[in-house]
């Protein structure tokens, strides 16, 4: 990807949690998480043409290959939504 991240990964991953300000973003209690939803995409099967090395790479990660291909479309798609 040529758009690099800006974030300062180091220094947000030696901030503990009371270093960060969370007074914007409400706290969750229960009662959200009694209302919440879990809203999932639905799945449909479709057949689709990959390069054999592609696949073959995607395989050899070991099981799940198929839900990591889909991740990557759905980040590809996200990435590129008007």
């Amino acid at each position: 990807m040529s758009n690099g991240s800006k974030t300062d990964w180091d220094r947000l991953a030696k901030t503990d949690d009371q270093g960060i300000d969370t007074s914007d973003i409400p706290e969750l209690n229960d009662d959200f998480f009694r209302r919440a939803e879990v809203h999932l995409p639905g799945k449909k099967a479709v057949t689709i043409r990959l390069d054999a090395d592609v696949l073959e790479w995607f395989k050899g990660q070991g099981a799940g290959y198929q839900t990591r291909i889909n991740q990557l479309l759905r980040q590809y798609m996200q990435a590129h939504r008007d």
